[in-house]
């Protein structure tokens, strides 16, 4: 039982007492938690993985399927190579940033990329994370924050390059909540919900990419 739902039960046994007609409503409380009953929703996703890989997509991301974890390193460098950016923005495509711990033993330097397995301090072009799942509805990367998942390398640097198993992807944010309800015995202090890169089109209604956050965002899915 999750620490929150302990608490929530912890007052209501506190304000009714130990009744047989307290005991039921404890009870129901308790099923009331554990149904968890959705909304209606769309037509249900039979292809999570080819549904996520479009919707990212639309979304603007950039997506590339690898088999093996040893891959990651050259396809960043094969990432950051086919960038195309105007001579103004070309520190855009630095081989220099930073990386989640879960990262920090791959053969970076084979690829020709320095990376440091640290937080960004706010100056690094490039961030490379990892992602707790993703929602093929909308394409969306759910990441959490953690001492292990620092969310400031997923939103400062100009480029976000996130590592997606494929099989962490759910139908919808349905599922997505129900898998950080099984999972963690409590919700972290941040849920960060990525569709894309950052835009905004506050002035003259024009959407601008990379108002506050990354330019760009490219998605390794792991098969």
């Amino acid at each position: 039982m999750s620490a929150a739902r302990e608490a929530i039960l912890g007052r209501v046994r506190s304000a009714l007492g130990k009744s047989g007609r307290d005991v039921k409503a404890i009870a129901e409380a308790q099923a009331t938690i554990d149904k968890h009953t959705h909304g209606p929703r769309p037509r249900a996703i039979t292809d999570p993985i080819a549904r996520f890989l479009r919707r990212a997509t639309d979304m603007e991301s950039t997506v590339e399927r690898i088999n093996a974890r040893e891959e990651i390193p050259v396809a960043v460098g094969r990432y950051l190579d086919a960038l195309e950016l105007p001579p103004q923005l070309a520190t855009q495509k630095s081989r220099r940033g930073v990386c989640w711990p879960e990262f920090g033993d791959l053969d970076w330097a084979r690829s020709g990329l320095e990376i440091d397995e640290r937080p960004t301090t706010g100056d690094d072009w490039l961030g490379i994370t990892g992602a707790f799942c993703a929602i093929a509805e909308t394409g969306t990367l759910v990441i959490l924050s953690g001492a292990d998942t620092p969310t400031a390398t997923t939103l400062l640097p100009d480029t976000h390059i996130a590592v997606l198993r494929a099989d962490r992807i759910v139908p919808g944010m349905e599922e997505a909540f129900a898998l950080i309800r099984r999972e963690r015995t409590a919700l972290p202090r941040a849920i960060n919900m990525i569709s894309g890169p950052s835009r905004t089109g506050d002035i003259e209604q024009t959407i601008v990419l990379g108002a506050h956050g990354p330019y760009r965002v490219h998605i390794l899915v792991l098969m």
